[in-house]
């Protein structure tokens, strides 16, 4: 196999609601994308918070290991940014180009790709990222290239529903499943499957214009979101609705139209790739390689995944261990109210609120059964059935905190001088912050 090129499609806030995923949701090309690779069905972030998630993607790290435990947008900034595959890639013959979001440099910095090292950048205008991706690969790029497409969709604010289709129809929206069925749910879910048609059809110019610029067999597609739709209990949750991520991948040497079952994690798409192009990886990875369930030459790699939160708009420590059966989630908090400014505003968070939401204290630590409780609604711990597995999921997860030498072992993750923080008693996320001196 000669050398591919490398497309790296990227959205906010987008978790599986597409439609390979099996959700009623407008996207006809991720649907044609899917049919022409590798569907990944459990794959799964680090951080389900935007810039952390995208960290560990990128640098084959987990956040408290790459500086990444918060936005970088609110001052925080990877410990090293000669970590970035961008320059594996580089040290292999890779042209790198940027277009559109990045989120692991702050974009209040002048030159922010710069800051990462990426040799080109197309555009950052979120009305044409789309089309400098596509006129770039029309453009006869460089050969080899990794070109980056960050995309704002489907992040909040969500548009108006577009009412030309059911999908999009406020009275035929199913809301996502951790929620009750309402009008305000319905509206909101009608609101984000509109954003999800444009986030499709973006991503389908750039995909087209791969085929029409005769790149599309020599390509490397690597298409994946940061984490969970911006609902309560998904975006920076980590239950499976927060953590859980589309990631398709397709290219030369890989089958069409495959699915694996197997657990995936986004630290595990770096030593992914440089097994893919068959390179050596860099010492620091912390991830595994998939490529045999890409290729379908294994059903699992790995046996137990984990996750973090650390900040998103406020702090929150928390850790997770996920295994093929159990959910173990652990706070670091003693929290009487949940940390509301971590939750995008919107009617379904509205609607939470009017309900009583602010009074439900979060628990400290959760046990779930995933075979039986795949929603994750029924907290196992103190239930004599799921002792053995409590004690089981603690070991698994104390042994990886150590491993990784997790800050939090030793009481907190410090944030860097000059981050902004929300109060986490507050409500919103557009509420005044506070500096960190």
């Amino acid at each position: 196999m000669d050398t591919p090129n490398i497309l790296y499609l990227h959205s906010h806030d987008t978790g599986r609601y597409i439609s390979p995923y099996g959700y009623a949701v407008p996207t006809p090309n991720l649907q044609r994308l899917a049919e022409g690779g590798v569907l990944l069905r459990r794959a799964f972030c680090t951080n389900p918070t935007c810039s952390a998630s995208r960290s560990s993607l990128l640098t084959g790290l987990y956040p408290h290991n790459n500086g990444m435990t918060g936005l970088a947008h609110r001052g925080w900034r990877l410990n090293d940014y000669g970590q970035h595959i961008i320059h594996t890639l580089h040290e292999r013959g890779y042209h790198s180009a940027l277009c559109g979001v990045q989120h692991v440099a702050s974009h209040q910095a002048e030159k922010p790709w710069d800051t990462i090292g990426y040799k080109e950048h197309l555009s950052e205008g979120a009305e044409e990222r789309d089309e400098r991706a596509a006129d770039w690969l029309r453009s006869a790029p460089p050969q080899l290239f990794f070109l980056s497409v960050g995309f704002v969709e489907t992040h909040r604010r969500f548009p108006e529903p577009a009412c030309d289709c059911p999908e999009t129809d406020p009275r035929y929206a199913r809301p996502p499943e951790v929620l009750t069925d309402t009008p305000e749910t319905r509206h909101d879910m009608a609101a984000y499957n509109t954003t999800a048609r444009t986030l499709d059809a973006r991503m389908g110019l750039v995909l087209d214009a791969l085929e029409e610029a005769g790149l599309a067999e020599s390509t490397l597609v690597i298409c994946t979101t940061d984490h969970g739709i911006a609902f309560p209990r998904m975006k920076c949750n980590l239950q499976d609705s927060g953590i859980g991520v589309m990631l398709m991948m397709r290219g030369p040497g890989l089958p069409q139209g495959a699915v694996a079952d197997g657990m995936v994690s986004h630290v595990d798409v770096f030593p992914t790739v440089c097994d893919y192009l068959d390179i050596e990886p860099p010492d620091w990875l912390q991830g595994v390689s998939f490529l045999p369930l890409l290729r379908g030459e294994d059903d699992e790699v790995r046996e137990e995944l984990f996750a973090e939160v650390n900040y998103h708009a406020a702090p929150e420590p928390m850790r997770c261990v996920r295994t093929g059966r159990w959910k173990y989630i652990r706070r670091w908090d003693d929290r009487d109210s949940p940390v509301l400014p971590n939750c995008d505003d919107s009617p379904s968070k509205t609607l939470w609120m009017e309900h009583g939401w602010r009074e439900m204290a979060p628990p400290r630590e959760a046990l779930y059964d995933l075979i039986f409780d795949p929603h994750e609604a029924h907290n196992l711990v103190g239930q004599p059935r799921a002792e053995e597995a409590l004690q089981e999921m603690r070991a698994r997860l104390k042994r990886w905190m150590v491993e990784t030498d997790d800050p939090l072992l030793t009481g907190r993750v410090p944030a860097p001088e000059g981050a902004r923080i929300n109060d986490p008693d507050g409500v919103s996320p557009s509420e005044d912050t506070h500096v960190v001196s």
